[in-house]
């Protein structure tokens, strides 16, 4: 009669939920000292668009029970428990283009996007 004892493998690092790059850590800092004074950043993600999916971004004076609170650069934005999952990893920029600006996602877990770019999907 012989035995094999397994050592447990030791648990893998989740990656952040959501990381702020500087140049959104710093519009969003400006925003926080400004116009949304007081105000929190949520997202969330929404059914729609072409490909299914959509973040959401609205103001919130203070944290929900259904909202994580992930802070970065010295900076806290809310996060819909609902979007977790579609949100690990996820790396949020600001960009400012020609005729736009705005925040915009590296998300991990995508797996595509519509030609639009307003929506993706997992």
């Amino acid at each position: 009669m012989s035995t094999t004892t397994t050592t447990p493998r030791p648990a893998r690092a989740l990656p952040p939920l959501m990381q702020l790059s500087e140049a959104a850590a710093e519009r969003l800092r400006k925003l926080y000292a400004g116009a949304q004074e007081g105000k929190l950043l949520r997202i969330s993600v929404s059914t729609k668009g072409c490909s299914g999916m959509a973040y959401d971004l609205t103001w919130a004076d203070a944290p929900g029970p259904a909202d994580e609170v992930v802070k970065d650069k010295g900076l806290a934005i809310l996060v819909d428990r609902k979007a977790t999952l579609f949100l690990i990893g996820t790396t949020m920029d600001y960009e400012v283009k020609a005729m736009s600006a705005g925040f915009t996602f590296t998300n991990p877990n995508e797996k595509g996007r519509c030609g639009c770019g307003e929506s993706f999907h997992v």
